[in-house]
């Protein structure tokens, strides 16, 4: 799919996304992916050199190796959205091969999926496509339903099935999240210990931060701020939600400064409504961008193929380093859902379509 394509599929939305350009920080400040097998960042630390030998496999696998793009496939939806709401669309996918080889005909970077689901697959299975291990999960069975990240596995476990990374989620703002914080410093210490790299799903959660219909969980100042306590707990790649609104500390402090800290020039300059600039001060902090920023696709709806292509428009042109898109795909058609994920591929494969 080349320039043209993506800009008939965006249709109205294809000029304020494709020709915006972005004033809120020095460009200069960042640190923005490269055509490198491992981001230049990443490189002459003090991370275990075998870290950086598994970031390299996933950063050269598949169509978007080399680009310093990444396409994830993730699909922990089994246990935290349960098997049937999951999979009900498409049932073939209950069968855990039938995802990974998903991952493989689009031609994705990784893929990413609980520790039953990777132990099951065949031991070749590793040598096809690069895999990692989703480290805890929020079990919708109990009930009432809460918020609360639980570890169903160990990295000990995900190393010998083969798997080069793990991932994590903590929901920060939460209630447990303290304890989260915790479990996933002492889990990653030991990947990183192991030369496994981690990926953290930084989520913002909490039922107090839905204000007068408007869901700040997304907004680009608190998710920002949890981009930053994941980057600070050592994690090779943040993955996020793309913001959908701002100013969440201003709406919870509710006129005055109970809760959080904020400055007025986060959002006079070094934010704006725009959805690019909002995604900017994502990756902002994630250290400038020294540590990669990926994007969840969301879950499906009516129009999956235009809002795959304009999360990941977003997300390049802000500065992000790809998407780890699962239920955009996986519910459809294997066919489809191939499809898809190699549309997102070609927005970060498009040269005409630069950052902002």
């Amino acid at each position: 799919m080349n320039y043209t394509e993506i800009k008939s599929i965006l249709g109205e939305d294809a000029s304020y996304l494709l020709d915006f350009q972005s004033s809120t920080f020095d460009a200069k400040l960042f640190n923005f992916p490269k055509p490198t097998s491992v981001p230049d960042s990443l490189k002459n630390t003090h991370r275990n050199p075998k870290v950086i030998q598994n970031l390299q496999k996933l950063y050269t696998h598949g169509r978007l190796g080399g680009s310093g793009y990444l396409s994830i496939l993730p699909v922990d939806q089994g246990v935290e959205h349960s098997a049937g709401a999951s999979f009900a669309a498409n049932p073939e996918f209950f069968d855990p091969r039938k995802l990974v080889n998903l991952a493989i005909d689009a031609d994705c970077s990784g893929f990413v999926s609980t520790y039953g689901a990777i132990a099951s697959l065949p031991t070749n299975y590793a040598d096809k496509m690069p895999l990692i291990v989703k480290l805890n999960h929020n079990e919708l069975l109990s009930y009432p339903n809460v918020s609360r990240q639980q570890m169903f596995t160990t990295p000990k476990q995900a190393l010998d099935i083969g798997a080069v990374g793990v991932g994590a989620t903590i929901y920060f703002g939460s209630p447990n999240s303290d304890i989260e914080i915790q479990a996933v410093r002492e889990a990653f210490k030991e990947a990183h210990d192991l030369g496994l790299f981690t990926i953290l799903w930084c989520y913002v959660r909490n039922s107090n931060f839905k204000i007068n219909g408007v869901n700040y969980e997304t907004s680009a100042d608190l998710t920002g701020q949890a981009n930053h306590l994941g980057v600070s707990l050592g994690a090779d790649i943040i993955k996020q939600k793309l913001p959908t609104c701002n100013g969440g500390f201003k709406a919870l402090n509710n006129g005055d400064s109970s809760y959080g800290k904020l400055d007025p020039k986060i959002y006079t300059q070094l934010t704006t409504d725009h959805p690019i600039d909002l995604a900017r001060y994502q990756v902002a902090n994630c250290y400038m961008g020294k540590i990669p920023l990926i994007n969840s696709g969301g879950d499906s709806g009516s129009d999956d193929f235009k809002e795959a292509i304009k999360s990941a428009v977003i997300n390049k042109r802000a500065g992000g380093s790809g998407l780890i898109m699962g239920r955009k795909a996986f519910k459809k058609d294997f066919d489809e859902g191939v499809e898809i994920l190699k549309a997102v591929q070609d927005v970060y494969l498009c040269q005409e379509i630069g950052l902002a």
